[in-house]
């Protein structure tokens, strides 16, 4: 059981790890005018334009970043632990290293994930829009001001 246990928490963790879709995270619809063949080529034509904006890697550099955060946990937890305990505590150590360059190799891959989809979302934006088809526009986050009536005191 004391085998197994570790086996699994790593095992929970590795699910917690995001990969970044392959698409635009972003509604676009077909300009005026436009058939549903043009748009779907003007659709396949951004989506290459923003993988290439975006690093064309960004499901792969994701990936990448919590491998490597795991393994240079597991490789600093080993040598810690055999500093601290001999060879008993190299185990150990590893152990811990890689459950907590798991969870560090998760949040650096969310990360990743987050900043990548952000690029490819704006190329691809700027990519449609340019070719005539309708993007959303940002609401205007300005409070509306109020207009306020003053009554006037009645007569007399």
């Amino acid at each position: 059981m004391k085998r197994i246990l570790p086996l699994l928490s790593i095992l929970a963790l590795g699910a917690c790890a995001t990969v970044p879709p392959s698409g635009p995270s972003v509604m676009v619809l077909p300009g005026d005018g436009k058939t549903f063949e043009q748009f779907r080529a003007d659709d396949f034509e951004c989506r290459q334009f923003a993988s290439s904006q975006a690093g064309g890697t960004s499901q792969q550099a994701a990936v990448d970043s919590g491998v490597k955060s795991a393994a240079i946990g597991t490789a600093v937890g080993a040598v810690a632990g055999a500093l601290i305990g001999g060879h008993q505590g190299a185990g150990a150590g590893a152990g811990a290293g890689l459950v907590v360059g798991s969870v560090a190799g998760t949040g650096a891959a969310e990360r990743s994930a987050y900043t990548l989809q952000q690029r490819y979302d704006i190329a691809y934006t700027q990519c449609m829009y340019a070719k005539g088809n309708k993007v959303p526009a940002a609401a205007d986050e300005r409070p509306l001001r109020r207009r306020r009536y003053y009554m006037y005191p009645p007569p007399g």
